[in-house]
């Protein structure tokens, strides 16, 4: 990779809870664990990765304006978000930065509340359904075409 890149890595409410929350759907990896294998996949292609969970949906705004001129792009689980806001869906299109949608579980296969997604329309594209993998799956996609539009 020619050029230093950093990804901001953004989760959404109750992902602080991972490892304990349902883990039938989620699993029991842990928020910390998805962040050591983002920065691993990162690092291993001469990225940094800065993260950041709320359980606030202003609090992931702000931190997305704050940070938009230190990163090339984003990896996103908005969690609940990514089915009602507006707000946050208008906060990634505002930075103008490429964004990954992922999702540890399969929304899809889910309660149809979860099947639309309000952020999928300013995102490069969504990873739903690999668990824990679907993360480095995020970033490796957002670092291809990081290289691929340079």
């Amino acid at each position: 990779m020619s050029k230093h890149r950093t990804i901001l890595l953004v989760h959404g409410p109750n992902l602080n809870l991972l490892g304990e929350r349902n883990p039938a759907v989620y699993g029991t990896t842990t928020l910390l664990d998805i962040e050591a294998d983002v920065a691993a996949a990162a690092n291993a292609r001469g990225a940094a990765v800065l993260c950041f969970q709320s359980n606030h949906e202003g609090a992931l705004i702000d931190f997305l304006h704050e940070h938009r001129k230190l990163a090339d792009g984003v990896v996103i689980n908005a969690g609940a978000f990514t089915h009602t806001s507006v707000a946050l869906r208008d906060a990634i299109e505002a930075i103008a930065l490429p964004a990954v949608e992922v999702h540890i579980s399969n929304t899809h296969a889910r309660e149809g509340f979860r099947h639309t997604s309000m952020i999928a329309g300013v995102c490069l594209g969504q990873v739903t359904g690999l668990g824990r993998a679907g993360y480095t799956t995020a970033v490796n996609l957002l670092l291809d075409h990081l290289s691929a539009n340079a």
